[in-house]
C-alpha cells in the first residue's frame, strides 16, 4: 500500500491522517502536504500506517516540515509502541536545516548579495591566515632551531625534482610552438634570425614564468590543500596543536618557502627548454645554425630579461603557496569539502598568477624596465 497524508482542520488544530507503508522505495509516490493552517496544533494519526522504518520516518518529519509544520511540536496518536520508538529516534537527529533547498528559487540580486557575503568572508579569512602566519614566521626568525627542515627538504623534493621533467616538456613544445608559428610570418619578410629575439623576449619575460606557475598551482597547490584538508579531516592538525606545536611552524612555512624556492629553479629550467625548442624549429624551418642562434641570443638577450622572469617567480609562489595552505586549513571535515577546496585552490591561484603578471608587465613598462 502506498504511503498517503491527508490534512484536514478544525478550528483548534490540524489533524493529519497518515496511511500506507512507509519505506524508501515508495517515497516517489508520495504526495507533497498541502497544510490549511501551520499556527494551529498538529495531531499526526498513524493508526492506518501499515510498514514504518527510520527512512519512513525520516520522509514523514520531512513532509510535514515541507508543509510548513513544526515535527517538534506535533503530537503523534495512533502509532505503536514501535513506531513511536523510530519516530523519536529519527527526531532527535532530524535537522531541517540540513534539508536540500535546491527547488527554491532565487532571485538574482539575492544570489550577487551571497556571492558578495562570501567573497568577503573568504578575505577576512584570508587575510587573518596571513596575519597569523606572519607572526609564525618572525617567531621562526628569532627561533631558527625550530624550523623543520626534514619537512622543507621532502616538500623540496615533491615540488622541484619531481616537476624538473614535466615543466621542461612543456616549455620545450611552448617554445617549440611559439617559434614555428612566429617563423611563418617572419620567413614572408626574410626576417629569419628575428624569431631568436621574440622568442628570447617573450619564453625568458613572460611564458616561462606565468606557464610554469600554472603548472605549478595546478600540481602542487592542489597537492599541499588535498593533504592539509585530509589531514584536517583525521584530526592529525588538532593533534599537533595538542602536542604544543604550531600547525604553522610544522606544515605551513616549509611549504611556502619550498615553493618560494623551487619555483624560480623550475622557471630557469622552463627558460632553458623552450629556447632549445625554439633552436630546433630555427634549425629545421627557418635555416638557421645552433650557432648563428647562440649568436643571436647572445646579443638580444639581456640579463635583466631573464632576471625579470626569475624574480616574478617567488612572488607566484607565495600568493600560491598562502591560497593552498589556507583552503587546505579551511576544509570542513568531509570529503566533498576536500574537492571543492582543492578545486577553488588551482582556480584561485592561476587567478592570481595571472593578475600578478599583469600587474608586473604594467609596473615594469612604467619604470621603463
Amino acid at each position: 500500500m502506498l504511503p498517503t497524508l491527508h490534512a484536514t482542520s478544525t478550528d483548534k488544530a490540524i489533524r493529519l491522517e497518515v496511511a500506507g507503508a512507509w519505506r524508501l522505495s515508495t517515497f516517489n509516490q508520495l504526495i507533497p502536504l498541502d497544510s490549511p493552517a501551520a499556527i494551529l496544533p498538529v495531531e499526526v494519526d498513524g493508526s492506518a500506517i501499515t510498514y514504518l522504518d527510520t527512512s519512513g520516518a525520516w520522509a514523514l518529519l520531512r513532509a510535514l516540515h515541507d508543509g510548513g509544520l513544526a515535527p517538534d511540536t506535533a503530537t503523534f496518536s495512533g502509532f505503536s509502541t514501535e513506531h513511536l520508538a523510530i519516530l523519536d529516534l529519527v527526531k532527535q537527529n532530524f535537522d531541517a536545516s540540513l534539508i536540500s533547498n535546491r527547488h527554491r528559487q532565487h532571485s538574482a540580486l539575492a544570489g550577487l548579495g551571497k556571492l558578495a557575503t562570501t567573497g568577503w568572508q573568504r578575505a577576512h579569512g584570508l587575510l587573518a591566515f596571513i596575519g597569523v602566519l606572519s607572526t609564525e614566521f618572525m617567531q621562526l626568525l628569532r627561533y631558527p632551531q625550530r624550523f623543520r627542515t626534514k619537512e622543507f627538504t621532502n616538500q623540496i623534493e615533491v615540488i622541484l625534482v619531481y616537476a624538473i621533467p614535466l615543466a621542461f616538456a612543456m616549455m620545450f613544445l611552448l617554445g617549440l610552438v611559439f617559434s614555428y608559428l612566429l617563423g611563418i610570418q617572419a620567413k614572408q619578410y626574410g626576417a629569419n634570425i628575428f624569431v631568436v629575439d621574440g622568442a628570447a623576449l617573450a619564453v625568458c619575460r613572460e611564458l616561462a614564468p606565468v606557464i610554469v606557475a600554472i603548472l605549478v598551482a595546478g600540481r602542487s597547490g592542489a597537492a599541499i590543500t588535498a593533504q592539509l584538508g585530509t589531514m584536517k579531516v583525521y584530526e592529525e592538525i588538532d593533534a599537533i596543536s595538542v602536542l604544543g606545536l604550531s600547525p604553522y611552524a610544522v606544515l605551513v612555512i616549509p611549504r611556502i618557502l619550498a615553493l618560494i624556492i623551487a619555483l624560480p629553479l623550475l622557471v630557469f629550467v622552463g627558460d632553458v627548454a623552450g629556447l632549445l625548442g625554439s633552436m630546433l624549429v630555427a634549425a629545421q624551418q627557418l635555416d638557421i645554425t645552433p650557432a648563428s642562434f647562440m649568436s643571436r641570443l647572445d646579443q638580444v638577450l639581456e640579463i635583466k630579461t631573464v632576471l625579470i622572469g626569475l624574480l616574478k617567480a617567488p612572488v607566484f609562489a607565495a600568493f600560491i603557496g598562502v591560497i593552498a595552505c589556507y583552503m587546505g586549513f579551511n576544509v570542513a571535515r568531509d570529503a566533498r569539502s576536500i574537492g571543492l577546496n582543492t578545486t577553488a585552490t588551482v582556480v584561485e591561484s592561476i587567478v592570481s598568477v595571472i593578475l600578478l603578471n599583469a600587474i608586473f608587465a604594467i609596473l615594469l613598462v612604467k619604470l621603463g624596465i
